[in-house]
């Protein structure tokens, strides 16, 4: 599984940056307020089917889709505009995403939408086009005057939405009238008699049921449920985000508690792969060369796997699904779902190759690759923070940081934590967090010594390496309660005489 949005990181955060600082729920709460406020573009499948063999069958899809907004206040959502660049370098279709997006709703939306249909209201899009409804109320009204029982006219342009409100706007209004969808935006309109009517509204074919437009408005929601009926292993690459907007566009607004949203996750799908967590790993055993993206990864493993072990995976695009074996598509969804089903299979055959010394007599089974695998599972990447992956089947390890840097700072009043971080940019990419009045505590993986040398003999600013005994505000102030204690006993014992 892989999916495209409208943006990532939230500007109106104060601190929208990953922090080596961040627990996992500190990181969570963040992640929450981003996927809140954007949405849900591209959504792609990838099916990987073990037919025979080593051979596996891929079924790739691309699913644009869209809020749904049957019944519901307008969906508001956020665009990032170096996100949308992003994609649209890639050349992602907007116009397919915005005209042509699949509905969906999560179950709260569905919910209210439910209550709503069932209260007879026949105003089920909040967002639909007034001009619209209203030239096709007109046109009806006008003609059913002089109309012939049985006559019939057609109502032309009209969005999915906007031919569920017709309908039922019409019915309410005219009990003369019935209605139906003929496709491609258009809806037919026939002038019955009472008796016809009711017989017509008693139909179990009749498009316009509530149980139809629930199905309708639901759309790839209904999809999603059925992925979550199959419990198969679902496999990502760098897969947090994509997990939180599963959560939130799909089953439930996501949870202020981060145990629960990991429960919510592992009762929805008890097997995760999360391939970036598996390939750190590969990549430390390895001495494969430093790559960045899941399509370089891809290429990698291609290359390192021995072309003439027959016992390798063959993967093979199913007929209809041929186009990424011809073009390359990054940051296509459905392209990227194929890869990261890819890369996990060439992963685990690596890993099974390695434990068994290269002697791998037979076509591996799935079950075999799920064995080496074990260690990764529900075992989600978790990008520059406290762990290197969060665990959706337990607890978390516990946090741990690299050493620490603290920085003094002597004459130079209101300095803050964003003019620390400029002035130690240059130098390395780190995090920085306030200590105290003039104090800074400062994070990175790297180029410890370099800062350290080259701010020995900076006037206002002095770094050493970070003691907790030493710089601890809950040492210090400790030592300065103990101090004023102590000084307030001495007094009281000079000043009392005591013998």
């Amino acid at each position: 599984l892989d999916m495209e949005f409208t943006g990532l990181h939230s500007t109106s955060q104060q601190n929208n940056r990953s922090s080596l600082f961040d627990s996992p729920a500190e990181r969570y709460l963040r992640a929450r307020q981003s996927v809140q406020r954007f949405t849900v573009t591209q959504l792609g499948l990838a099916i990987f089917s073990n037919e025979n063999s080593n051979k596996y069958v891929v079924h790739s899809y691309n699913f644009f889709l869209f809020p749904s907004t049957l019944g519901l206040k307008d969906v508001e959502f956020t665009l990032s505009a170096s996100s949308i660049q992003f994609l649209s370098h890639y050349g992602f279709d907007y116009s397919k995403f915005l005209k042509d997006g699949i509905p969906y709703m999560n179950e709260v939306q569905e919910k209210i939408l439910r209550q709503h249909l069932l209260a007879g209201s026949s105003q089920v899009s909040s967002a639909v086009d007034r001009d619209v409804l209203k030239k096709a109320i007109d046109e009806v009204t006008s003609w059913i005057v002089a109309a012939e029982e049985e006559e019939t006219m057609i109502l032309e342009d009209l969005s999915g939405y906007q031919m569920f409100e017709v309908q039922l706007v019409l019915r309410k209004a005219l009990q003369n009238v019935w209605t139906q969808p003929l496709g491609d935006k258009k809806v037919m309109v026939k002038k019955v008699s009472p008796q016809h009517r009711q017989l017509l509204e008693n139909s179990p074919h009749d498009c316009c049921r509530k149980e139809l437009i629930l199905l309708f408005a639901r759309g790839f929601t209904n999809l999603f449920q059925t992925l979550v009926k199959a419990k198969k292993p679902l496999v990502g690459h760098n897969m947090l985000m994509d997990l939180m907007h599963l959560h939130d566009k799909f089953y439930k607004p996501l949870p202020e508690s981060y145990e629960e949203f990991k429960r919510n996750i592992h009762d929805l799908f008890p097997v995760l792969i999360d391939t970036k967590t598996v390939t750190k790993s590969i990549w430390k055993k390895c001495p494969f060369p430093r790559v960045v993206n899941l399509l370089e990864v891809y290429e990698v493993l291609c290359g390192s796997l021995n072309p003439k072990d027959s016992t390798c995976p063959v993967i093979a695009l199913a007929s209809g699904c041929s186009r990424y074996a011809e073009k390359k598509s990054p940051h296509e969804a459905g392209y990227d779902a194929f890869l990261c089903g890819s890369v996990l299979l060439k992963s685990a055959h690596l890993l099974l190759c390695r434990s068994t010394d290269d002697a791998v007599e037979a076509a591996p089974s799935f079950s075999q690759y799920l064995t080496v695998l074990a260690e990764y599972l529900n075992k989600v990447n978790f990008i520059r923070g406290g762990v290197s992956s969060i665990n959706f089947s337990g607890e978390d390890t516990p946090c741990e940081y690299p050493p620490a840097l603290v920085v003094h700072v002597r004459g130079w009043p209101g300095l803050n934590e964003r003019q620390i971080y400029e002035e130690f940019k240059p130098l390395c990419l780190f995090d920085v967090r306030k200590l105290s009045k003039k104090q800074f505590i400062l994070l990175s993986n790297k180029f410890r010594q370099l800062v350290l040398r080259d701010y020995k003999h900076h006037p206002h600013l002095q770094v050493s390496i970070y003691g907790y005994w030493r710089h601890s505000p809950h040492v210090n102030c400790l030592l300065q309660v103990s101090g004023i204690v102590v000084l307030w006993s001495l007094l009281a014992f000079v000043l009392g005489g005591a013998p």
